[in-house]
């Protein structure tokens, strides 16, 4: 563990690059050769699109890390945060404990949080309007959802008194997870099922990304599935009866040209249907 923790202190922003790189390209290798949807879509526009989005995202939180740095100095050196509050404990649990509440705070709650709030739904709703959901969609957020998603990161690290080397790694698993639960494979469904009740497996997140109510508000979970069981999130949908998308953006000239889905956040939005 002490290798790990000394590894993410000093992570450089090229290891960071290659592991997001590298996971695209490992999920993007194997959805092309065991495809669970057979689209019919030009896949290089499609990752496109979405590579443009991951690299803003990339742009932003970079510009922003200054910020993020700061915070973790301030609870490392101010004992300030959950974390800093416990007793000592084993490495492996205080890193598992780490997480978990990261995974809560920057990601359950960020996502719940802009299913909830219109104005941020907007902006949320350019990740959900694609319909050839794949590895590149793990990343399709529009630069205003990025801002946001990083408020709430420093926000976790803030309340959690997370170190460094705790947010690099749960960046570092962010990353390849939602590569994973976004790339267009699925797993047997007894090994999915299994999976779903410790991490947020493919089924899981696919489910909930369907284009309709209620299935569109649920599965909020980002690497650890036990957030939605808690707060009756989870829902359950049979994998064949998934449409991807979101009803009110099913046309392609709105879910699938960059300039739309740039003005999307900023356009009159019509209310979801119930399913």
């Amino acid at each position: 563990m002490e290798n790990i923790i000394h590894y993410f202190n000093s992570i450089s922003s090229l290891h960071r690059g290659i592991i997001l790189a590298s996971g695209i390209a490992v999920f993007w290798l194997i959805e092309n050769s065991y495809p669970f949807f057979k689209f019919q879509y030009k896949k290089w526009h499609h990752a496109a699109i979405n590579i443009f989005f991951t690299l803003t995202t990339i742009i932003i939180n970079f510009a922003l890390a200054f910020i993020l740095l700061q915070v973790s100095n301030y609870v490392s050196n101010k004992n300030f945060g959950i974390l800093q509050w416990l007793p000592k404990m084993n490495i492996w649990i205080y890193t598992i404990l780490g997480l978990l509440l990261m995974d809560f705070v920057g990601a359950y709650l960020a996502h719940f949080t802009e299913h909830k709030i219109k104005f941020l739904w907007r902006f949320h709703l350019v990740h959900h309007s694609d319909t050839y959901i794949d590895t590149t969609s793990a990343n399709r957020h529009h630069p205003g959802e990025s801002v946001l998603r990083f408020i709430f990161t420093t926000l976790g690290v803030l309340i959690i008194g997370s170190p460094m080397w705790m947010v690099f790694l749960y960046q570092t698993c962010s990353v390849v997870a939602t590569q994973f639960t976004h790339a267009n494979i699925c797993l047997p469904r007894k090994l999915d099922k299994i999976m779903s009740y410790i991490i947020v497996s493919p089924d899981m997140h696919k489910i909930h990304h369907h284009y309709k109510l209620p299935y569109t508000d649920s599965n909020y979970g980002n690497i650890f599935s036990v957030w939605d069981r808690i707060f009756g999130t989870f829902l359950y949908l049979d994998r064949e009866k998934i449409v991807y998308g979101i009803d009110t953006h099913m046309n392609p000239k709105e879910n699938n040209e960059l300039l739309n889905l740039l003005k999307i956040p900023f356009q009159k939005t019509r209310k979801p249907k119930e399913s």
